[in-house]
């Protein structure tokens, strides 16, 4: 048996590296999705208000902050293989939790947002067909 105690060692020093490497790496690619998204979704509602258009940027932000946390989400599964104790486990969990809650919250929100829009442009259509009739 004291003959694997190294190789044993030497396999937790590398996956440990690995899955932090992954973790972090993970967490970078998230931090720069929702960096990115922000000033992409910056930038649309400069264009609307110049061009005096309605805004609307919940469906753009809300599909690059549920990108990123998915990303986030598989840093903290990663996360898992290096736990040492039950509390970062408890602790892991709750993240995971908390995590997976506000994705659901923000696909619900991207789905709400689409629903609002295909009625606004149902009322738009409804009420130029109207006037078109009216005019005729």
């Amino acid at each position: 048996m004291e003959f694997f105690e190294p190789v044993v060692s030497t396999y937790k020093t590398i996956l440990t590296f690995i899955a932090e490497f992954t973790v972090l790496s993970l967490e970078l690619i998230g931090i720069c999705i929702i960096a990115i998204g922000s000033v992409r979704a910056i930038c649309h509602v400069l264009k609307t208000l110049k061009k005096k258009q309605p805004i609307n940027i919940v469906v753009e932000l809300g599909k690059t902050l549920a990108l990123a946390l998915e990303f986030k989400m598989g840093a903290e599964i990663v996360n898992t293989v290096i736990i040492r104790d039950l509390e970062e486990l408890g602790i892991l969990a709750i993240v995971i939790a908390l995590r997976a809650i506000l994705a659901i919250l923000i696909h619900w929100e991207i789905s709400s947002e689409h629903k609002r829009e295909a009625l606004y442009k149902a009322k738009a259509a409804e009420a130029k067909e109207s006037t078109d009739s009216t005019n005729e």
